[in-house]
């Protein structure tokens, strides 16, 4: 199993190429088993989870052409089982239950893995397959859902916000009979992407990006490129360790927007942030101020950033309170963090961070894909070598995470334990 040594105390410096978001290239992976002709995906970021995304698209029988970030789908599918094996390795997995369903009638999806940061219950997924007029069953494991004469447009109301089941009853809806109606829908950059690429195949999606999004079924989708949105996570993970390590990164290919709920915060902590049209730069150069959060879907301070901030804040003057709203297990990395000297205390969803002038060198390990950076920015930090154990969760959502840290003057190399 890999890990991350890394020699800290050195400030980050230098120019980041921000990759594809993968939040945003997992459902439009999903997308591919609708349409009747190709769809190529630009901007596609080489990771643990889509490459297991298009395996797992393979293996329905798609047909892959790859070209670096360039990826083109073709074909119908001809198995419509998403076995346990290939499901088990990510929750995104579960995605493909709408567009099976919607274009073949038919989806027999294993319950799906991935990190264990919450329950995460699959019930919104199935419930908006079952208003849509599918045949839904748990059994061994597994989702059986049928639906022989097509999907029906309906009103769906979800209890509250979800990114995963917004994305699985859009695309579902988008060749049902009727009109759809999604209220209190998710309103991620990440769910207008989709809606943006599946507009353009030729489905008819009016309100994304609020709260209500309405979907008049078509007939069938056709060919198209799309490019896939630059991942505000990597970004914002980026500049916080920009500020962390009061270096100086100008992060390229970005949407500053996507971006303001952190940038407002880390203004307020002391770090100077300046934004252009696809652009933005970080840059520290005291102590920063400790600031709280909550976190709270979007616009909110997203639930992707938590672990890095709380790592941001072990650092600062005073103490912040960081309270999580959207998942009830994702402070795992505390435990982590404390080895490093961090003084954290958990009170159910919040945690009161105390902030220290330095943290120490230990060797850690990654729980989850969020965790995971945060031990690496909070190790870059450090004077001393520390070791970050399981980084297969950094190869699920960083690409080419060592080479963008390392061209940016950190010290790091992955080594096999």
């Amino acid at each position: 199993m890999d890990a991350l040594e890394i020699t800290g105390g050195t400030a980050l410096r230098g120019t980041v190429k921000v990759s594809g978001a993968k939040n945003a290239a997992l459902p439009l992976l999903a997308v591919s088993l609708m349409g009747a002709d190709k769809l190529t995906l630009e901007n596609l970021p080489a990771l643990a989870d889509t490459n297991s995304m298009i395996e797992l698209l393979e293996h329905h029988g798609l047909t892959v052409a790859r070209n670096d970030e360039t990826v083109s789908f073709s074909g119908s599918a001809t198995n419509f089982d998403a076995p346990y094996e290939l499901v088990a390795k990510m929750r995104a997995s579960i995605l493909v239950l709408g567009p099976l369903l919607a274009r073949y009638g038919e989806a027999r999806v294993s319950l799906p893995g991935g990190c264990a940061i919450g329950t995460r219950p699959v019930d919104l997924h199935v419930k908006a397959m079952q208003k849509l007029g599918a045949t839904v069953e748990l059994a061994d494991g597994y989702i059986q859902a049928r639906a022989p004469k097509g999907l029906t447009g309906a009103r769906i109301v979800f209890p509250f916000v979800s990114v995963g089941a917004t994305e699985n009853a859009m695309m579902a809806a988008a060749l049902a009979r009727g009109t759809t109606e999604l209220v209190q829908a998710a309103r991620e950059p990440e769910i207008i992407d989709l809606a943006t690429c599946l507009n353009a195949m030729g489905a008819k999606i009016t309100g994304h990006g609020t709260d209500i999004i309405t979907i008049e079924g078509v007939d069938a989708l056709h060919s198209t490129n799309h490019q896939v949105l630059p991942d505000r996570i990597e970004a914002g993970s980026f500049a916080i360790g920009a500020a962390m390590t009061c270096g100086h990164l100008r992060l390229e290919t970005i949407v500053p927007e996507h971006l303001e709920s952190l940038f407002d915060v880390m203004r307020d902590a002391g770090a100077s942030i300046k934004t252009g049209a696809d652009w933005a730069e970080i840059s520290a150069s005291n102590r920063l101020q400790a600031v709280d959060i909550e976190t709270r879907p979007y616009p909110g301070f997203a639930t992707d950033l938590q672990a890095q901030y709380m790592a941001m804040m072990c650092l600062a003057d005073g103490s912040s309170v960081i309270s999580e709203t959207i998942f009830e297990n994702r402070f795992m990395h505390v435990p982590e963090l404390a080895r490093m000297g961090a003084n954290i205390i958990v009170d159910g969803r919040s945690a009161v961070v105390k902030g220290r002038e330095a943290l120490k060198p230990a060797p850690v390990m990654a729980t989850d894909l969020r965790a995971s950076i945060s031990l690496v920015l909070a190790a870059l930090t450090i004077d001393g070598v520390s070791r970050v154990n399981r980084i297969y969760h950094l190869d699920r959502g960083y690409s080419r995470l060592e080479q963008k840290l390392g061209a940016c003057g950190a010290k790091l190399q992955r080594i096999q334990t």
